[in-house]
Order: C-alpha cells, then structure tokens, then sequence
C-alpha cells in the first residue's frame, strides 16, 4: 500500500485529491497537511511513501520546502502539484529534488499513474516538460524562456518576491516564513537588484507579467 501525504492549503482540492486516489486498491491518503509547518510536522510525526506537495502554501512555499525534505528524508518520494505551469516551476522544482511534477489540471488517470511511478523510484513528468528537459540537457540551459531574469533567483528569493507581488507586506512575509524584517528585506533588496528594478510596484508587475503570481 502506497501511504500519502496530500499538501494543499485549499480543503476542497484535498478532499478532490483524496477522492481520487481512494479509489484505488494500491494507494492510500494517510493524512492532510495546509501549511508548510505542518507539512514539516506531519512527515516527523510518521512514515510515508508519497507527498503530493502543492508550491503554494501559507508558511512558505512547496518549492523552499523540497531541499529540507530530501535533507530530512532521502528516501521519501515528493510529486510537486500545482495550478502553475510546468514553464514556470517544474525546472526549478526538479532541480530541487523533486521525483515529478503535475498541473491541477492533470486527468485523474494521470494523477495515479505518477503517485504509482514515483513511489517506486522512478520519476513522472507529463510528455511536455520531457521535451524542455531534453532541451534542457541538449543545450546546457533552460529552454522555452531561457535566462529569464527570475531564473537567476534563489527558490527563497523566488518564494519572497510572489509573496510580495501578492500583496504582502515584508512584516508579514517575515511572520509568515518565520524570518526577521530585516533578513526579509535583505532578499527583497536583492531581487530588486538582480531583475534590475527599483520598486516593490516594480516587482509586482514584473511578476504578473512573466505569470508567477495568479
């Protein structure tokens, strides 16, 4: 039986995830988690084969999260789930330790077959991001949007500049991801330096136009 964490901050894509995997005899949701701190909590607390780890989640993000998960726990299999396009993430994701990456828009069917395939070792992406990752391996550099400014930042400089193209606040994102002001600003003052800009306004526009923010 194949265990599995579901990561979602939202209840009702929790419930649809939870559906659908139960209706197979080889796999089973063994838990819930809505925030990052829980996620963390959840895979101290138990064993499991699987989680389904959304990149959005209160407390920080699914993609920060990934290099402390295969620190903590080699072995465990995480197949990053998200309504952002495989463009945008799944390089970054994959690089980070990722064993496979879907859209929420991903057929149930699909769904299955890549809990299936990652909780044996091997990894799952769709026929899609095969094709970039090849391109990946054949040209040395990302492909479709290589050497977009926002690739030169961190996962926590990424995670940061979507919290502050979301609206929030550097206090908050502080709270949030249990980090000081000032450590926060750092980051934010350096993304600002990397994509050449000058403003958070500018951060905020630039986020929504290369699409990282909803």
């Amino acid at each position: 039986m194949i265990k599995v964490l579901v990561a979602d901050d939202h209840a009702v894509v929790r419930r649809g995830l939870r559906q659908i995997l139960s209706e197979t005899a080889d796999i089973m949701v063994g838990g819930e988690a809505a925030t990052a701190p829980e996620v963390t909590n959840r895979l101290r607390e138990e064993r499991w084969d699987v989680v389904l780890l959304d990149i959005d989640l209160p407390g920080g993000s699914g993609l920060a999260l990934l290099p402390e998960i295969r620190r903590d726990h080699p072995r465990l299999a995480v197949l990053v789930l998200t309504v952002h396009s495989e463009q945008q993430f799944a390089v970054r994701a994959l690089k980070a330790g990722a064993a496979g990456f879907l859209t929420k828009e991903t057929a149930p069917e699909q769904l299955v077959d890549a809990v299936r395939r990652v909780a044996s070792g091997r990894r799952w992406v769709s026929a899609e991001l095969a094709e970039t990752l090849a391109s990946v391996v054949a040209s040395g550099e990302e492909a479709a949007g290589a050497q977009r400014p926002h690739d030169v930042l961190s996962d926590r400089e990424l995670e940061v500049l979507r919290m502050l193209a979301g609206g929030k606040t550097v206090s908050q994102i502080a709270h949030d991801l249990s980090r000081s002001v000032k450590t926060i600003s750092t980051h934010r003052t350096r993304i600002l330096k990397k994509l050449g800009l000058k403003t958070t306004a500018d951060l905020l526009r630039y986020a929504m136009h290369a699409g990282l923010v909803d």
